[in-house]
Order: C-alpha cells, then structure tokens, then sequence
C-alpha cells in the first residue's frame, strides 16, 4: 500500500523536504481585517508584517473546517493510498479536532494530533516521510508517531510582544513592559500548550545566544540527530550566530533552517525565532 504523508502548512518544513519527500500540504487561513486570505498562496509572512507595520491592520489564522480537510483527504485518498495526516498540535487550534471529524467517513486517513507547532511539527512530518519511504505500515508509522509526539521540545524567542497583544495574547502593559525594558520572552510548549518561559534582556542578538544556551547546554537527553531552527524575518547573520551557538552546546548531526510561515507570523511578528529537537 502506498502511503501519501500530509500536514497543515503551519508545519513550517522548507520547500526542498515537502518536494523531496512528496509532503501533501493543507493551508490554514489568514484573516486581515475581514479579508481572507490562503496561507502561502495568497499571502506570505512578508504581507502579515506589511498589513500589520505598514497599514495598521490585524492579522490572525483560522483553523481549517471540516468540509475543507474532507475535501483535501478525498482528493489525496485512493484504494491503493493511505493517508496519515500530522496535524497542529489540538492545544492551539481546532485544526486537529476538525481533521478527525472528516477523516471519520474517509477509511484509510489517519490523523496524528503533533502536540506542537511550527517546526515542532514538522519533525513529526519529516519522521513519517522517512518511515513511509522505508516501507512501514500506516499503523506501525502512527504508533510510532504518537510516542515521538511526547519527545519533541519546541520553543520560541520573540523580539516585541505587540504581535501577541494584538491578538489577544498578551496585555498592552506586558508589550509595552517588554519594549521599554528590552525584555526578549522565550515562549515554550509543554504538554501541548504554549507557556511563558525565561526572559531574556538585552539585543534580539544577545536574548537568542542567552536563550541556546538555556535550552541546549549541560544536556544529556537530547537526540542529537537533527535540529530545526525556524524564524521569521531574521536575518542571515542572525541565523549564522544560532548555528555556531549551538554548535557549542550540542553536535547534531543535521541543522535545518526552515522560515516560519504565516502562522508564526501572524501571532509573533518579525524577528522571532525557535528551536525544535527531539529528546531521547
């Protein structure tokens, strides 16, 4: 049997894994002011940061129904084709709840709830392409995939909080706090939801060699086999500084340097930037 991997396109994979690997992608929506727009087709992080810095506007996401994840898995689904389905972790967003939904009338669609976001789930993704490829049997790949959901670690540095007060996540004194103080928070998930972790003072540069060094130094139960680094909008001195500051805290065999797409955009803003590994 042959076995199509999907993901929603929160998953933030580069444009080489999802073609290499033949990754199915679902896009989220984004909302801007009342204009709907479809993830990665329409509109990229860069227009998020445009409407936002340039015009003023809100921006947010919307989960994908039930009526467009049935429509995508009828279109990917065959007698001869599985589907597994990995989606954004079910403490973010309805996406998960959704995809089951629709998949309940579709014999042969799994769906795998990722327990996290951004690059977080992409791991989980790139794991069930290469486990496909290596002839596993869909439910070999989903039992597998559900044990890994609970070793993934993802976190975020984020440079300005108003991206996540104008969506409601946090109040106009912690983002004004934050800009007057220079205070860099680290935003963490744990158990499938997003918590606030260390702050880091100081330059986006400084708070980003502050915050590698929290998550990776003095560890013993990392998986060393490959790290993503996801951002939006940093630049590629930046990304250099974070590839050789974690190769001072850990020799993983592979880094992987994916940009965030619109939904880190939409809810952190510019200048943010996560890790994403698996611990054994």
């Amino acid at each position: 049997m042959q076995i199509r991997i999907s993901a929603d396109s929160s998953c933030d994979l580069t444009p080489q894994i999802l073609a290499d690997y033949n990754i199915a992608v679902v896009p989220v929506t984004v909302i801007v002011g009342e204009q709907a727009f479809t993830d990665g087709e329409d509109i990229q992080p860069d227009d998020i940061f445009q409407y936002v810095d340039g015009e003023g506007k809100t921006c947010r996401t919307a989960a994908i129904n039930v009526h467009q994840y049935y429509t995508y898995f009828k279109e990917l689904q065959s007698q001869e084709t599985a589907v597994i389905h990995i989606s954004l972790g079910s403490g973010f967003s309805s996406c998960y709840q959704n995809a089951v939904l629709a998949a309940q009338e579709l014999p042969g669609v799994y769906i795998i709830d990722s327990k996290n976001l951004s690059s977080g789930a992409g791991q989980l993704v790139l794991e069930a392409a290469l486990m496909a490829n290596s002839g596993y049997e869909p439910e070999e790949i989903c039992h597998q995939l559900n044990e890994l959901a609970e070793k993934i670690e993802g976190s975020f540095v984020i440079d300005r909080l108003d991206y996540l007060y104008r969506g409601g996540r946090c109040s106009a004194l912690e983002a004004e706090s934050a800009r007057l103080l220079k205070i860099k928070p680290c935003i963490e998930v744990v158990n499938g939801k997003m918590i606030v972790g260390k702050k880091f003072r100081g330059s986006f540069e400084k708070a980003v060699k502050r915050y590698i060094s929290a998550k990776l130094a003095e560890r013993n139960d990392i998986n060393l086999k490959r790290i993503f680094i996801a951002h939006a909008a940093c630049s590629p001195l930046t990304i250099e500084l974070v590839k050789t500051e974690i190769s001072k805290f850990a020799g993983f065999k592979e880094i992987i340097v994916a940009e965030a797409g619109s939904t880190v955009a939409a809810h952190c803003g510019p200048n943010t930037l996560g890790l994403f590994f698996q611990r054994v």
